[in-house]
Formats: structure tokens, C-alpha cells, sequence
């Protein structure tokens, strides 16, 4: 006689069974497929068409290959892609798409630093000309990574460093955050120590420098796309009542 009962030795208790989790301790990730022989009772264990009825249809019902493959591609962040990731974005609030606005010479006086002359460049029109981003999954990622982190970040010094550390990881250079402000130097006395002489930086504009301020210093040059991401994502924080600067150094 065919022996149609369960395997011997039986296997590992599941781990997908309604109500065995256990929040905090339960792995979550690959599970165990449900051990449909712990629903036959024994004197209907070596019944072959019995059985097999019952196991193609739990074969059938098993949920197993799905629920690994929603926490893979949608709910673990670090190995979710396309339509996953578009759902982390809503959850911590980025876009993939980010928008970079590109600062165009425009006609103007020499004063003001970032202006030509005749026949150099256009009058300025009003319009601030932008360029859009779409990121791929490895970009989004971190962006969205970045974004949870100052979601809940205290905002603190060593708390915004660690979080330009992830978001830009071998830059050959450092990105860092300093207390204050850097501000350019301008057209003034030697005197004062730290301004320039003629043709070398404009004339003060007599607005008050803010003293409750913090600078995203980037010792590298930023990309189109770490533009897209420093301009427009909102993903680099401040602490409430405080300016933030960027600076490229």
C-alpha cells in the first residue's frame, strides 16, 4: 500500500498562520509555506484521494509566494522598485520627479555679479527656468531613505551630518553642517577685515545678516540631479525659527 500520509520527520511549525505573529519578535521576510497536514486528522492521513484533494487545493489557496513578494517589492524599502517605491514617496512625502532651477546670465550691471554686458545675454524675462528630474529607483531609494530620516530627525548637528553621510556617500569630498552662515565677502574698506576692493564683489545690500541660521557646506560639486534633490525635495531639514544655507566650497 502507497503511503499517502505527512512527512516524516514532520517539518518546522509555519510561520504564516493567523495569529501566530508576534509583533517585536516574529521575523518578518521569507516565510514558511503552511503545513497543510496539521489540518488532516490521522485516520484520514493515508487516504490518497483524500488527501489529495486537500493538499492541491491548499496548494491552490497558498499565499505564501505572494506575501514574499509584497514585502520584497513594496514594503522592505531596500529591495522595493518601480511602483514599491512610488508608495514609500507617498508614505514619507518625495516625488520622484524634482524639479532644478537653473540661475541663466541675464543682461545687467557689473555690481551685481551674476549679470553681462551688450550682446552677452538676454533681458531678463521673469521667468525662472527650470529642469526636471525623474529619478531612477537607485536615486529614489536614497532619496526616500534621506526623507524618513528627517521625518524624524531632532535636528541636531551630528543627526543632519549622519544623514549627508547617507545621502552622499564617497563624493571625494565632505558635507557637513555648521552653526551660522557663509556669506560671500563684499566691496568695502580693507579695514573691515573681510572685504574685497573694486570689481572683486558687490556692494553691500544693507539686509541684516541672520544670526539663527545653519549651512549644508558640500566640499564637491553638486550634480543637476543633487541640485534636484538639495532645491526641491524639502529631504534637508532645519530646526523650526532657523535659516539653512546651502554652500559649495
Amino acid at each position: 500500500m502507497t503511503d499517502t500520509g505527512p512527512p516524516y520527520p514532520a517539518p518546522d511549525p509555519t510561520s504564516n498562520e493567523i495569529g501566530k505573529f508576534t509583533i517585536a519578535v516574529s521575523p518578518i521576510g521569507t516565510i514558511s509555506p503552511f503545513d497543510v497536514w496539521t489540518t488532516i486528522i490521522s485516520q484520514f492521513a493515508n487516504s490518497p484521494i483524500l488527501t489529495q484533494v486537500i493538499t492541491d487545493f491548499a496548494t491552490g489557496i497558498d499565499q505564501t509566494a505572494n506575501f514574499d513578494n509584497f514585502y520584497d517589492n513594496i514594503m522592505n524599502v531596500d529591495t522595493a522598485y518601480g511602483y514599491g517605491l512610488d508608495v514609500w514617496g507617498r508614505i514619507v512625502g518625495v516625488n520622484r520627479t524634482t524639479t532644478v532651477f537653473t540661475a541663466l546670465p541675464y543682461f545687467g550691471f557689473e555690481e551685481s555679479n551674476e549679470a553681462v554686458g551688450f550682446n552677452q545675454a538676454p533681458f531678463f524675462s521673469g521667468q525662472t527656468v527650470t529642469n526636471n528630474f525623474i529619478l531612477d529607483d537607485v536615486a529614489y531609494r536614497r532619496l526616500i531613505i534621506a526623507k524618513a530620516f528627517a521625518n524624524i530627525t531632532r535636528c541636531s548637528t551630528p543627526n543632519l551630518n549622519a544623514m549627508l553621510m547617507m545621502m552622499f556617500p564617497g563624493r571625494g569630498g565632505n558635507a557637513y553642517v555648521v552653526e551660522g552662515a557663509v556669506f560671500g565677502p563684499y566691496f568695502g574698506f580693507e579695514e573691515a577685515g573681510d572685504a574685497v576692493g573694486f570689481n572683486q564683489a558687490p556692494f553691500y545690500s544693507g539686509e541684516a545678516i541672520s544670526r539663527m541660521v545653519i549651512t549644508y557646506t558640500f566640499q564637491f560639486a553638486l550634480t543637476d540631479l543633487d541640485l534636484a534633490i538639495v532645491q526641491s525635495s524639502g529631504v534637508l531639514p532645519k530646526p523650526t525659527g532657523v535659516l539653512a544655507y546651502v554652500a559649495v566650497i
